[in-house]
């Protein structure tokens, strides 16, 4: 036997066993997807988002989904969170997402960026990118606002936080003004690494989540109507 055909003999079983796997994974991560013509909510973020440290279900888009479907709001939640996400990255996830057809994208960027030291500006100009990118897609944007803690220096500190509420005067977006609201800051509700939170943390962030969410979801199905003018 030549050496390609050994090498061929050898990778043709493995090759066949991953197409099967692949194939198998294709249609159960699809067949959830069947006939779900819920508008999506693309949660858009980092491992804030994505639930780092705690199972997919503990995740904050994973806890929102049970909160929407108690409170009869027929909505589909996606995760999308990646950790260690910046706004740069994410600015060129936008594509991705935008390719599931996203009704609502709650973006919670900017975190990462932040306790890295990064320029403020940048970040502005990514998360700016973003939305407009999502925007001109038609998708109804919430942005969630992020603080950092005081060690990075007062300018830095204030300037971050800043950026938030002047992209969402910039854009008319509706705002979480701070998304750990609640949360930051408490040993009993992060984890041992003091920034990502626990379950319970995450149970509060939906609810500071759901005060800005909820406005929007019902003025989406309930659209003010224009008057007439007088003749």
């Amino acid at each position: 036997m030549s050496r390609c055909q050994r090498v061929r003999h050898f990778l043709l079983p493995v090759l066949a066993l991953l197409l099967v796997c692949f194939n198998r994974t294709g249609v159960e991560a699809g067949s959830s997807e069947v006939g779900d013509t819920r508008p999506k909510i693309v949660a858009f973020g980092d491992s804030l988002t994505a639930g780092f440290g705690v199972s997919g279900e503990e995740a904050y888009p994973a806890q929102l989904q049970r909160r929407l479907d108690e409170l009869d709001y027929r909505y589909r939640v996606i995760n999308a969170g990646v950790s260690g996400d910046t706004t740069a990255g994410g600015l060129r996830r936008v594509p991705w997402v935008l390719a599931g057809k996203p009704d609502i994208v709650i973006l919670e960027l900017g975190a990462n960026d932040g306790l890295r030291g990064l320029s403020l500006e940048q970040t502005r100009s990514n998360l700016g990118s973003t939305i407009q990118q999502l925007q001109q897609a038609g998708v109804t944007v919430i942005l969630a606002g992020m603080k950092l803690p005081p060690n990075y220096g007062q300018d830095y500190t204030k300037g971050f936080e800043a950026i938030y509420p002047a992209l969402a005067g910039q854009y008319r977006l509706s705002l979480i003004p701070f998304f750990l609201e609640g949360v930051a800051g408490s040993s009993a509700l992060n984890q041992a690494d003091g920034i990502h939170p626990t379950k319970a943390g995450y149970r509060i962030v939906v609810e500071q989540v759901l005060k800005t969410l909820g406005p929007v979801i019902r003025a989406r199905a309930n659209p003010p109507r224009l008057l007439k003018s007088r003749e």
